[in-house]
């Protein structure tokens, strides 16, 4: 089977964070800006968090290769979540 590639304008738009989440810049900072808002130039200074379906969509057709750090993420939550479960059982059983 062929290699799968990444979209070149996805990988220079998005990025993902450590727990699988699509970051990406804001929009509508490059032209006219006298007509907007200070708070719109001020919060599309900052990068945002893409919606959970669209960034699945992104992660999933654009950028094939950076989905195994959701499954990655997925595997760090569950290991943190069975570790406080085991912690809780064994702090039940002491008292």
């Amino acid at each position: 089977m062929p290699k799968m590639k990444t979209h070149s304008g996805a990988k220079k738009r998005f990025s993902v964070t450590r727990t699988g989440k699509v970051q990406a810049r804001a929009a509508a900072k490059r032209h006219r800006l006298t007509s907007k808002s200070k708070r719109m130039k001020r919060n599309g200074r900052s990068t945002l968090i893409v919606r959970e379906q669209d960034g699945y969509n992104v992660l999933t057709y654009a950028m094939p290769y950076a989905a195994g750090k959701l499954s990655n993420a997925r595997k760090r939550k569950a290991a943190k979540f069975a570790a406080k479960k085991a912690a809780e059982a064994s702090k039940k059983e002491t008292a």
